[in-house]
């Protein structure tokens, strides 16, 4: 069975409403859940932008993955450039 450590440390909370919570964490993004006044949680997390969530849905993760593994199992060739440029710009 495994234990969670948990590592509490006192910060201050500046006059301009901010906290620090170390290099470690600069540019990251977290959430900020506050569960009853004055009770946070920060978590750091990942954020999709709407415009890219469909890439994160089980088709599209399917259709890419098939479009990879046909990638690696058909290395390009310079051997008809020509000809799918010419498609390409018709």
């Amino acid at each position: 069975m495994s234990s969670l450590a948990s590592q509490s440390s006192v910060k201050v909370i500046g006059a301009n409403g901010q906290i620090s919570l170390g290099k470690q964490f600069a540019g990251r993004q977290v959430l900020v859940e506050e569960s009853e006044p004055g009770v946070w949680m920060v978590r750091t997390a990942t954020v999709v932008p709407d415009n890219e969530r469909w890439l994160h849905e089980a088709k599209a993760s399917a259709d890419l993955s098939a479009a990879i593994e046909w990638a690696l199992s058909h290395p390009a060739t310079g051997d008809n450039a020509d000809a799918v440029l010419k498609r390409l710009t018709d």
